[in-house]
């Protein structure tokens, strides 16, 4: 049966209507979601009891999955190719007859590939697409089932005596796990990942769109080795462990080019060690791949085109504050311009751009890199961020000179940066000359679209957001219910929410004027500026992110 055999028999038996058959035959073509997930969307019926009818209609039965743990056994008489290939999971074997559950159960020929491939009998039984998908990927996982063997050829081949050697840290069983590790979290769309030695434990994790998640740790004994495999690989130095350090690994992992940048911490208990991974085949630097709200995306347009002015983007640490800015370098890339970046560290290679590492260490500040970039003639400048008086002077005097100057600032809002600016010393009419605008930002993460669920918020909820039931009106809200393609977060990927400070005479009069921050914001919404709020406000209304997410940010 296919799905709109399945829809037409469940509105033969007045479960669902005859409008709802179209209308769900097109999203699960469309969004490819499982036919359960979308006709629990539409409020037509629960998973729950889709998965019975279902079970009757194929004269079956439903398995609970939820805390199902095979036998090893049994895992064994599906190998892993045909499990990942068929997307199937054995569920019981009564030595003749093997019952297995599918990520689709409407796919019947997997049944007879699998009944031909194996060589026994196959009998097909109904459970929860989410809980089949998990079990494969636990059991019939490559990373899982050999970082798996790989902590146990560890712990047989370096013992506690050997472990604290040098040589450890090129064993063979080492070098393979770090590998592997690095391949998991590269694989999993990891941006950092953290080796961490406590008294009894040794953790390693890795942070997906923001949240972290543990690796099933190697024993305690083996820190050491790792962690020195870590700095080899970054070419530190490994007998040096009192002080901190940073390095770099270029490498491929699973086919792509990857750079991580690695940052080692000494603790009580060893050193912690963090490495930054920079994926650029990931990472899509352009304007158009931010997904901006328009009129924010054609003001960048026409402002990275000005001749002179600074351009600030603000927010706190992790808010992409960098990644807009490359996304404008990456569109200022032109023959016609020269480019120069002052950066802390270089985060991406952009071919074309003339790009400098600040090295505070030997006295090559931000301040001494502009100075410096004054005499190169350069058409537009990028300071990675502004952090005292010396750096942001210079920074306007280039841009009363005749450069158009990116940079970042640490701030909570978009109209702070002018205040966090005065606070340094910067003189209000030197800001109002040379001030252009401000962009803060956020990024939030997205709800996942696979188990995207709509519900109900309490008024108590609304309040907080600072709504009514009656200003809402008819609009949804939706959360992340959990599922395997998020790791049952209910999120998977993250976008950014905007602020955009256009600096106007008004504006620039005020700033002369030494007004504080709220009355500068005050003036900016007056003349139309959307905050972080109700962008946040647009994207939970768009189904992209939570109430959670906004209450949380902004």
């Amino acid at each position: 049966m296919n799905h709109f055999q399945v829809l037409e028999l469940l509105a033969e038996q007045n479960l669902i209507s005859e409008e709802v058959i179209d209308d769900a035959a097109f999203e699960v073509t469309q969004s490819g979601r499982p036919l359960a997930k979308v006709l629990e969307h539409q409020g037509v019926m629960s998973e729950g009891q889709f998965y019975q009818t279902l079970a009757q209609m194929l004269g079956t039965e439903v398995v609970e999955l939820a805390g199902f743990e095979p036998d090893e056994s049994l895992i064994g008489i599906v190998p892993m190719a045909q499990a990942q290939l068929h997307r199937a999971f054995p569920v019981g074997w009564d030595g003749h007859c093997l019952q297995v559950v599918l990520e689709d159960p409407l796919n019947h020929q997997a049944i007879e590939d699998l009944r031909f491939s194996i060589g026994v009998d196959v009998q097909m039984m109904i459970g929860a697409v989410d809980h089949v998908t998990e079990l494969i990927r636990k059991h019939y996982s490559r990373g899982a089932g050999e970082l798996k063997d790989a902590l146990l050829e560890m712990g047989s081949v370096i013992d506690e005596s050997q472990a604290n050697s040098d040589a450890a840290a090129n064993a063979a069983p080492i070098v393979r796990y770090v590998d592997l590790v690095l391949q998991q979290a590269v694989r999993d769309r990891a941006s950092d990942i953290h080796f961490e030695p406590f008294e009894h434990d040794f953790k390693i994790r890795y942070r997906v769109d923001g949240a972290l998640y543990e690796l099933a740790p190697p024993p305690r004994h083996l820190a050491g080795p790792v962690l020195s495999r870590v700095k080899v690989m970054a070419n530190l130095n490994i007998a040096e462990r009192r002080l901190p350090q940073d390095g770099r690994i270029q490498r491929e992992v699973g086919g792509r080019q990857v750079d991580l940048r690695v940052s080692t911490l000494p603790t009580q208990f060893g050193e912690s060690v963090v490495l930054r991974v920079l994926d650029r085949s990931s990472v899509n630097l352009s304007l158009e791949a931010i997904g901006m709200p328009p009129s924010i995306y054609e003001y960048l347009l026409r402002t990275i085109e000005l001749p002179n002015g600074i351009f600030i983007v603000t927010g706190p640490t992790g808010s992409g504050k960098t990644t807009t800015l490359y996304a404008c370098l990456d569109k200022m890339n032109t023959i016609d311009a020269k480019v120069l970046t002052a950066e802390d560290p270089v985060e991406f290679d952009i071919e074309g751009i003339v790009q400098v590492p600040v090295n505070e260490g030997i006295g090559l500040t931000f301040a001494k890199v502009l100075k410096a970039f004054l005499r190169q003639d350069p058409d537009r400048i990028m300071v990675g961020e502004t952090r005292d008086q010396e750096t942001a002077q210079i920074a306007i005097q280039a841009s009363l000179t005749g450069h158009l100057v990116l940079t970042t600032l640490h701030t909570n809002d978009a109209p702070g940066a002018v205040t966090r600016l005065i606070d340094m010393g910067v003189e209000p009419f030197m800001i109002s000359a040379s001030l252009e605008g401000v962009l803060g930002q956020r990024l939030i993460r997205k709800v996942c679209q696979q188990c995207l669920t709509a519900y109900e918020p309490t008024e108590a909820v609304l309040n907080q957001l600072g709504l009514s039931p009656h200003e809402i009106g008819d609009k949804c809200f939706y959360y992340g219910s959990g599922c395997a393609n998020c790791n049952s977060t209910g999120y998977r990927g993250r976008k950014g929410i905007y602020e955009l400070f256009n600096v106007t005479e008004p504006i620039r009069e005020l700033i002369n004027q030494r007004a504080p921050g709220i009355v500068l914001k005050q003036k900016a919404i007056e003349l139309g500026m959307s905050t972080l709020r109700e962008d946040g406000l647009r994207c939970i209304y768009s189904g992209e992110t939570s109430i959670e997410e906004i209450l949380k940010y902004t």
